[in-house]
């Protein structure tokens, strides 16, 4: 399994004030073929200094909604993407219900957005993108496995709803980790991707850190809304790559706590971003964020000094073209195009972090996408440097900045030479090789 992407904090605390989003051009909004799904007002959070630069995300896009490439680019080639649309479409049903209030609450606690069924929408789009299966994922059979999990534990410790909340932990965490048998996986091989979809993860009881978080929180939930629990637990989410989360009582909570507790809003972005890092195209070079490798492999950043790296990523980034020239979008060590683009246009929807629109314009920028992929890094470029933002609070890097110049530059130029990515390719896939 690819290691968590993380995020900064494992909290996000966000207080009510209002903001006004900042003017755009519509043009970077005409792109007429592709669909595009709601992103309703309920989704924008409110400012935080905690996190002042992710947050206003929300306040600087647009309020129209954003249009996205990747199910009409499977329609071109030929894919029929109707259940991978309708997975999109629960998806965005489940985040629409995300209120300022519930991006902060826990994930212990029963809200409006169902979780559960938001992990089965993300695995049941990804699903249909790499299965090409006539049936959807079964998202309902699964919510009916997560509930069972839940009735199985009282029927077997019901007396620990009655004890102390110590003892409701430890035999929570025994039904869980040894009676069930769920595990955190630790490999990193194409087999343990698996352990990132909700579905695998209940069928196959291993999984990431943010699926076994969202199955403890998922029963927990059950329980309270069953009305049987009478005690607050949290859950104590794992920064690093081998704990289970662990919960305790909320009670007894310590300040130094407050980095692992994990909200609706994070937990979405947590999984999410698992995807992405596990299918990002580049997987050299780990020392570089995504959008580096990413840059690099378009020469749009500097290299490394190690001439025998240098070699391998040249060779991997034009094995990668060659790739999607002939169609082909998935390779073992070398990601899943489809699966980062999906990861991406759904972190974007969550409007968290303005980055998430420069990562997937950088794809867009390999798939030959040309004016979609501008029109992405510019509206990065408003909300970046949108007056409302601090700057001190954004994590670009140098480095990053100056490859968001080198590639918009680069942009630029192709379509002033008439390069255009659907006007002049019927099917990008087939045809996607940049004019240098």
């Amino acid at each position: 399994m690819m290691a968590s992407a993380g995020i900064s904090s494992g909290t996000l605390t966000l207080s009510s004030s209002s903001s006004t989003p900042s003017s755009h051009s519509n043009d970077y909004w005409k792109l007429s073929k592709f669909p595009f799904y709601p992103s309703p007002a309920s989704l924008l959070p409110s400012r935080s200094p905690a996190c002042n630069c992710r947050c206003q995300l929300s306040a600087a896009l647009p309020q129209n909604d954003l249009k996205f490439v990747l199910h009409d680019a499977l329609d071109s080639s030929g894919q029929n993407t109707i259940h991978a649309r309708a997975a999109r479409d629960g998806f965005c049903s489940e985040i629409k219900k995300l209120s300022s209030i519930e991006r902060e609450t826990s994930i212990s606690f029963y809200g409006g957005v169902d979780l559960g069924r938001a992990a089965l929408h993300i695995a049941a789009e990804d699903d249909s993108l790499i299965s090409h299966s006539s049936v959807p994922l079964p998202v309902d059979d699964f919510i009916e496995r997560l509930d069972n999990l839940s009735m199985d534990y009282c029927c077997h410790y019901s007396s620990s709803l009655s004890s102390s909340p110590e003892h409701f932990v430890q035999c929570l965490e025994r039904y869980l980790y040894i009676d069930k048998g769920f595990q955190r996986t630790k490999a990193r091989n194409l087999v343990e991707h698996r352990a990132l979809y909700l579905h695998s993860v209940l069928t196959h009881r291993s999984g990431s850190a943010s699926m076994l978080s969202l199955i403890y929180s998922e029963i927990l939930k059950m329980l309270h809304m069953w009305g049987i629990l009478n005690f607050d637990v949290e859950i104590f989410f794992p920064h690093d790559s081998y704990s289970s989360p662990k919960g305790y009582h909320k009670q007894k909570s310590k300040e130094s706590d407050q980095s692992h507790i994990m909200t609706s809003q994070s937990l979405l972005v947590e999984i999410l971003k698992d995807l992405k890092h596990a299918f990002w195209p580049f997987q050299l070079n780990h020392t570089r964020s995504l959008f580096l490798r990413a840059a690099q492999a378009a020469h749009c950043s500097n290299g490394s000094n190690n001439t025998k790296e240098s070699a391998v990523e040249i060779a991997s980034a034009k094995a990668a073209q060659h790739r999607l020239q002939r169609g082909v979008w998935t390779s073992v060590h070398f990601g899943d195009m489809r699966r980062a683009l999906s990861a991406c246009e759904r972190l974007i929807l969550l409007k968290t972090d303005p980055n998430e629109l420069r990562d997937y314009a950088v794809l867009l920028y390999h798939c030959g996408f040309y004016q979609e992929s501008l029109q992405y890094l510019k509206l990065y470029m408003d909300t970046k440097n949108s007056s409302s933002l601090e700057q001190s609070s954004c994590s670009s890097s140098d480095m990053e900045e100056d490859a968001v110049e080198k590639l918009m530059v680069r942009l630029n130029l192709i379509l002033m030479e008439g390069w255009s990515s659907h006007s002049d390719n019927r099917n990008f896939i087939f045809n996607n090789s940049d004019p240098w």
